[in-house]
């Protein structure tokens, strides 16, 4: 899990108890979303990958760094930090490493927000009103690595790595090493 979400578990440790997806398994489904961000924009003229603080952060310049390949093109990577836009400000730390860094103005852009986990769906309601302060994107379109469910906001992704059921209380890490899903202990 990211950090932001190991460090406000209060005291709790992450206990992993399966492996979901092995670190070949989350490559394969980057190449795949990379390829599906390509097809669906017709290619990547007007694409910039913004990665959500701080787990999809690494799956941005992942991606990227794949669509480079693939494409030839480079594509603008940035980070977003939501910590201020969340309507549960105050709940949760706000990490001073955690730094928002957008490379161009997103007006007229394509912008694909790209994040490890979705879950309730509040993290990408903050991005997309933070996003609103780096101009007018054309679209933005949502890549996550796990969809877990459990939404209360309608907030749907346009890509993703692996749909994964889980229960409200179940935790889902996701690294370089792969899905690990478990619970706070």
């Amino acid at each position: 899990m990211a950090e932001r979400e190991r460090s406000h578990t209060r005291g709790g440790v992450f206990v992993p108890r399966s492996q979901i997806l092995s670190a070949s398994d989350v490559h394969r489904a980057l190449v795949r979303m990379s390829h599906e961000v390509a097809e669906r924009n017709r290619g990547l003229e007007d694409v910039v990958l913004i990665g959500l603080q701080t787990g999809g952060v690494p799956l941005a310049t992942r991606m990227a760094a794949l669509l480079a390949e693939a494409e030839g093109i480079v594509v603008p990577v940035g980070t977003l930090d939501v910590a201020f836009y969340r309507d549960d400000i105050g709940l949760r730390p706000v990490l001073p490493e955690a730094v928002t860094d957008i490379p161009c103005d997103l007006t007229g852009r394509v912008v694909v927000l790209v994040d490890d986990v979705l879950f309730t769906g509040r993290t990408v309601r903050a991005a997309l009103n933070a996003l609103g302060d780096f101009g007018r994107a054309r679209t933005i379109q949502l890549a996550v690595m796990v969809d877990r469910g459990h939404r209360e906001l309608p907030i749907r992704p346009d890509y993703v790595g692996k749909n994964l059921p889980t229960r409200r209380d179940e935790m889902v890490d996701v690294s370089e090493d792969g899905v690990v899903i478990g619970s706070l202990q």
